[in-house]
């Protein structure tokens, strides 16, 4: 289960969904929850329709989450069906988690929320 920060705290375990995929699951059979979701980026490529009709039929908030040697620039073309990118950082890679979300602030003036996923 990821955990997930902002401003360096943690942030409300009540409002988001984090989505996971355990052992022998896959991002079209896992079960999507109702309410507001983060899910990772194999989901949102798999379900993306699914997940966009439940946020605008429901009014559900939309997040994804990006794991390690994943871009943004694999959701650019996405960015306006997100309130939330969640960036997980990896072991040594803070660097490139900053240099993520700049991408996302300044070349795509996303204005969403942007965590990091620990």
């Amino acid at each position: 289960m990821l955990k997930l920060i902002k401003n360096a705290r943690d942030v409300a375990v009540d409002q988001w969904k984090t989505l996971t995929l355990a052992e022998g699951e896959t991002p079209h059979s896992v079960r999507l929850p109702a309410g507001p979701v983060l899910v990772p980026l194999s989901v949102w490529r798999a379900r993306r329709a699914e997940l966009l009709h439940s946020e605008y039929e429901h009014g559900w908030p939309l997040g994804v989450w990006l794991a390690e040697d994943e871009h943004p620039e694999l959701i650019e073309g996405d960015l306006d069906d997100f309130t939330v990118v969640a960036i997980k950082p990896g072991a040594l890679a803070r660097d490139k988690s900053h240099e993520a979300a700049r991408f996302l602030r300044e070349r795509h003036s996303f204005k969403g929320e942007l965590l990091a996923a620990a």
